[in-house]
């Protein structure tokens, strides 16, 4: 896959992804949202908290899952962390990161608290 064919595709997979999101009575509050530590695919809020979403796409669900590195997390922890900094709660803010993977046929799976498996 080309890059300017996967960027596309990256960002067809993050728009299913906060419709399913939005389906489920989430808000999207930011898409790939830049802070000095990275960037954050998706960032909804679900009641009083927010849900961090990385989002991969790949052929196969698994495929995607083993893409997500730890140096990845620790990059959108980072910058999970500086957005926080923006919110009126702060750090207090209730938090969940999850993985949301797109599959070859556009089927989502969605791995919520995504970085305490690894």
């Amino acid at each position: 896959m080309s890059g300017i064919t996967s960027y596309h595709a990256g960002l067809s997979a993050e728009d299913a992804v906060a419709q399913d999101y939005q389906r489920r009575g989430c808000t999207v509050v930011s898409r790939r949202w830049r802070g000095k530590g990275g960037e954050i695919d998706l960032i909804v809020q679900s009641g009083d908290g927010l849900i961090f979403v990385e989002v991969k796409k790949s052929r196969s669900h698994g495929r995607a899952a083993q893409s997500l590195s730890r140096h990845q997390m620790d990059r959108i922890s980072m910058a999970a962390s500086e957005f926080l900094g923006t919110q009126p709660r702060g750090q207090l803010t209730d938090v969940r990161f999850d993985l949301a993977t797109v599959n070859g046929i556009g089927e989502i799976a969605i791995l919520e608290n995504a970085f305490q498996e690894f």
